[in-house]
């Protein structure tokens, strides 16, 4: 009996790594690699319906519950975080000693470029993220409490031997990416210097970092900071891993940076971007995945950072991606079929960095602003005139 190709996704989903993935309409997909580059929404390729199938992103979840249960949990909304530890901000002295005494050890963060004064309760007590965190809001209600959510790649990549984007000309960028890890020996870099953060120093190349970051590199010329917040682990750094990041990008005054993840609000993430923003860094994310009617998603639904949505070689919306007043503008999300697809919002994103790029040599307050009106100048309007939720401003970047 032949199964149909969606139903064998899921089989195989479920199933772990005991087949291959697949891509809409049935192309195979390697097995799911470190960092993960499932797309966040299985659609048919019905032309009449584009109807979800699946929710891709939830079943990546599922996975990573079944296979790293020591690890991961998950929130009260089902979004996955670190088991057992949580984020701090604005705790006193006597706030942190109640919060040691009730069962829960407390790691300072030395450095605080971005003024959060995090520190790091881990629970020793073996709590649900949901008990645990009821207790520390309990004794810490003067504190800003958060999880240490999980944050997913926002599009599917089979490898990283893919097209780059159009070229940069003669531009000469400095430019920021937090996703997984990039290999600096592919030949799209070679005119770009690649200076990685977070993984001490071993370098551990990740297809969707890889990928994102050629669509960034567009044959341009310059120096590219990529924050890896995988290292070659399945579960990553989480919330305190992409606040690092970015931290480590205000330091080296990086005026532009793409971020092709998406997650849940979360009061730390909330504050370090708004940090970012307000000292002039141009921040450009992808705005997921999980279709035009689902919640949204962060960071991209910050104020002030350019949400960018995809669409595909006829100019339309890609089904699965998100809708409302987060998109700001589309670009490019499909390139490719077979073992060279790129597909999400994850790769459109990069070629509105890129752009960004190419207008900010330094950040500057009102940097984000300014660029985004000079984009929406030059969109090409799709859809209803004028703004709307689901390509923004319009078209920026080549058409695809």
């Amino acid at each position: 009996m032949r199964l149909r190709p969606v139903f064998a996704t899921l089989l195989c989903l479920l199933a772990g790594n005991a087949c291959a993935q697949l891509l809409p309409g049935g192309a195979a997909l390697p097995q799911l690699p470190v960092g993960g580059l499932v797309g966040d929404t299985l659609h048919t390729v019905d032309d009449t319906t584009r109807a979800p199938l699946a929710d891709l992103r939830k079943l990546r979840i599922d996975r990573l519950l079944r296979s790293e249960r020591a690890r991961v949990d998950v929130d009260p909304n089902g979004d996955p975080v670190l088991r057992g530890e949580f984020l701090l901000m604005d705790a006193d002295d006597a706030t942190l000693a109640a919060v040691q005494a009730a069962g829960f050890t407390i790691a300072r963060q030395g450095d605080d470029t971005l003024g959060l004064g995090l520190v790091v309760a881990r629970d020793t007590r073996q709590r649900s993220a949901t008990a645990a965190m009821r207790a520390l809001q309990q004794v810490a209600p003067k504190a800003q409490v958060a999880f240490e959510h999980l944050y997913l790649p926002a599009g599917t990549a089979t490898d990283s031997s893919m097209p780059a984007a159009a070229s940069a000309g003669d531009a000469t960028l400095r430019i920021g990416l937090i996703d997984g890890g990039v290999d600096a020996r592919d030949p799209a870099f070679a005119h770009l210097q690649v200076q990685p953060h977070g993984c001490a120093s071993t370098a551990k190349p990740d297809a969707h970092g890889t990928a994102v970051a050629r669509r960034l590199a567009g044959g341009a010329r310059g120096t590219l900071y990529a924050a890896d917040l995988w290292c070659g682990d399945t579960v990553g750094r989480a919330t305190l891993g992409l606040v690092d990041a970015l931290a480590w990008m205000a330091r080296e005054r990086v005026p532009v940076i793409n971020i092709s993840l998406v997650g849940p609000d979360n009061p730390v993430l909330a504050r370090a971007v708004a940090a970012l923003v307000a000292r002039g860094h141009v921040l450009v994310a992808a705005v997921g995945n999980d279709g035009p009617a689902a919640p949204p998603l962060y960071p991209a639904s910050y104020a002030g950072v350019i949400g960018v949505s995809g669409v595909d070689g006829k100019l339309r919306a890609l089904p699965e991606a998100a809708s409302g007043p987060q998109v700001d503008f589309v670009a490019s999300g499909l390139d490719g079929d077979g073992r060279h697809a790129l597909r999400g919002t994850s790769f459109a994103a990069p070629i509105v960095a890129r752009l960004a790029a190419s207008r900010v040599q330094a950040p500057a307050p009102g940097a984000a602003a300014q660029v985004q009106a000079a984009l929406a100048a030059q969109a090409r309007d799709l859809g209803a005139p004028g703004r709307d939720p689901r390509y923004g401003e319009g078209l920026v970047g080549a058409s695809p």
